[in-house]
């Protein structure tokens, strides 16, 4: 449904190149803004990395993009800034608290969090001694004295103060927005936790950003044993308990089991050798795009998404999903906003995410046929409820709030976890 009326909505975030999550859906929703009558423009903070990098704003949409740097330096693009006329800035949590407090100083702001954006001095929210572990912790200075003894980062101490104080400032700047969208139940009761009331906080779960996924049918799946991790290859993605997982749940299940890994990252020569070590079949094809990935993950009867951290709300599976394949993961962050045990998946205790728990919760998906075929339909049936139109007929009642004008009431929700709405 199209929006009550079109707005100029300026876009504030970090990277123009296409470098994670957030970009890719910045990405989906500026054709999309645009296709419902909005005029978009785009402030961003870093640039591309070459000519060729994949951009935002897709490079061809002829829509405004300014650079930060060029607005502080440059009077004429702060003067075309300022007669483009934004009702809005939809900000992305770019990293310049100059930037953030400039935008807030002239213009109604909403942000989306896409991450522990002031409330966590390492954006993590988990530490790592004596084992990792999400932290419930509500920040403040005893963040800072904790830092060393539970681990929650590196180990320079100023780099930890400095990044403390980043933190804080933007802390103490979040009651400055006019809205503050989460995208799952974990990250709503987060903000909660923080003082946002339910006059500003809003709950907006991520929407599909490739439209192809919106359109797949039910894929009737054979029970087999192909498992698939798509991610970056960090310590607190739990790639390494996936892999010692693994024959573990072979020997319980009475069948061989494969892994593929679709990703990269600094574990990556770790867990090639844990593999090796443990005999486990693996495949390490780096990161897939476009068909490669739907391929990949079409091909998979099982998505696992063993992260040890609190994910803000992990979209990966209901990509996977809408390719009716089923997913297991720790009971952590964002997960249980969309992996629903037993319906579209199973899910194993994160308090604390062990091995052990992983491997009843592979079993559990692929032990029988029949609930295997369950599982593969409710996976189906509950990732087609993150369209793009619903996310943004939500995100645009938000809009409109937040500028004064008052529209029908509508309730943004996660899909089975009947959260507080717009």
């Amino acid at each position: 449904m199209p929006s009550r009326r079109p707005m100029r909505i300026l876009l504030a975030t970090s990277n123009r190149s296409v470098v994670g999550g957030v970009e890719t859906y910045l990405q989906s929703l500026i054709p999309s803004l645009i296709k419902r009558g909005h005029e978009v423009a785009v402030l961003y903070l870093h640039r591309a990395f070459n000519d060729t990098a994949e951009v935002v704003d897709l490079g061809d949409t002829g829509i405004p993009v300014w650079y930060w740097p060029d607005f502080l330096n440059d009077p004429a693009i702060r003067t075309a800034v300022a007669h483009w006329k934004p009702d809005l800035v939809y900000s992305h949590c770019p990293d310049s608290l100059q930037m953030e407090q400039a935008l807030l100083a002239d213009y109604p702001c909403i942000v989306c969090v896409h991450n522990y954006w002031g409330t966590c001095t390492t954006g993590r929210k988990c530490h790592d001694f004596p084992h990792p572990h999400a932290c419930e912790r509500k920040f403040g200075l005893a963040c800072l004295a904790l830092h060393y003894p539970r681990r929650c980062g590196g180990l320079n101490p100023l780099t930890a103060f400095k990044m403390f104080q980043t933190h804080r400032q933007r802390n103490l700047r979040l009651n400055e927005y006019r809205r503050i969208i989460v995208s799952s139940m974990h990250m709503h009761r987060e903000y909660e936790r923080h003082g946002i009331g339910s006059d500003k906080l809003r709950l907006v779960p991520y929407p599909l950003t490739d439209p192809s996924l919106e359109r797949t049918p039910f894929a009737r799946k054979q029970l087999g044993g192909s498992l698939l991790f798509v991610g970056r290859l960090t310590a607190l993605k739990g790639v390494d308990y996936l892999i010692r997982a693994v024959p573990k749940a072979a020997h319980l299940l009475g069948r061989d089991l494969t892994l593929t890994v679709m990703g990269d990252g600094p574990e990556r020569s770790r867990l090639e050798t844990l593999a090796q070590q443990l005999s486990v079949q693996v495949r390490f094809p780096g990161w897939l795009t476009g068909k490669e990935k739907i391929a990949a993950m079409s091909e998979a009867n099982l998505l696992v998404v063993p992260s040890r951290w609190p994910e803000p709300f992990g979209l990966v599976g209901i990509e996977a999903g809408c390719l009716s394949v089923p997913a297991v993961g720790y009971a952590l962050g964002g997960i249980p906003d969309w992996l629903i045990g037993g319906v579209n998946g199973e899910l194993a205790s994160g308090d604390p995410p062990t091995v052990a728990g992983l491997v009843d919760a592979i079993v559990a998906a692929l032990n029988h046929p029949d609930q295997y075929a369950r599982l593969t339909r409710g996976a189906w049936e509950i990732s087609h409820q993150f369209t793009i139109d619903r996310h943004l007929g939500q995100l645009e009642a938000i809009m409109h709030q937040a500028l004064g004008e008052t529209i029908p009431h509508t309730k943004a929700v996660s899909a089975f976890s009947g959260a507080a709405g717009a």
